[in-house]
């Protein structure tokens, strides 16, 4: 028999993860982000920049999560990405750099919480925002092109770090 929503058992959990929004202004991108903030118990979602869309062609996507995750915008990502880790959170870019590791070699700290930064849809995380990084993570690719959506990049990370969180 197929499971419908009304029907699973997935226990509801809250992982101290905070997905910061490194510029992102896509309206369907920032509704599936909602999405999966609330599918893997996100803590809060932040969205950094100018002229995020949180409006109708947003929520649209978001189906209603937009309700439940907790979320709140700031101009300045580098702000609230310091703001963070001075109080203690353990910064991961999500980004393909000289020095980043494969997300399947990351290890998860559990003894701190952890901002999952995820970059602009054409130009990806600041440089600036790399240098306060604890952590440079990517997903290993294995076709010609050298980068995927933002949302299926911060899907299986999220998943990888709530995997191990558990």
């Amino acid at each position: 028999m197929q499971r419908t929503h009304y029907n699973t058992n997935f226990k509801q959990h809250t992982f101290p993860i905070t997905l910061i929004c490194d510029n992102i202004t896509n309206a369907l991108n920032i509704g599936s982000l909602f999405r999966i903030a609330d599918a893997f118990g996100v803590k809060e979602l932040i969205f950094c920049g100018d002229h995020i869309p949180l409006g109708r062609k947003m929520a649209k996507t978001s189906r209603a999560t937009e309700k439940v995750v907790k979320h709140r915008e700031s101009k300045s990502t580098i702000n609230v990405v310091s703001e963070l880790k001075a109080s203690g959170h353990y910064i991961v870019s999500l980004e393909i750099t000289t020095n980043s590791k494969p997300i399947h070699e990351f290890n998860s700290p559990k003894s701190q919480p952890i901002v999952l930064v995820v970059g602009d849809e054409n130009f990806g995380v600041s440089d600036a925002i790399l240098k306060l990084s604890n952590a440079i993570i990517h997903i290993n690719m294995f076709g010609q092109n050298s980068s995927m959506n933002v949302v299926q990049a911060a899907n299986i990370a999220l998943f990888e770090i709530t995997k191990q969180l558990m």
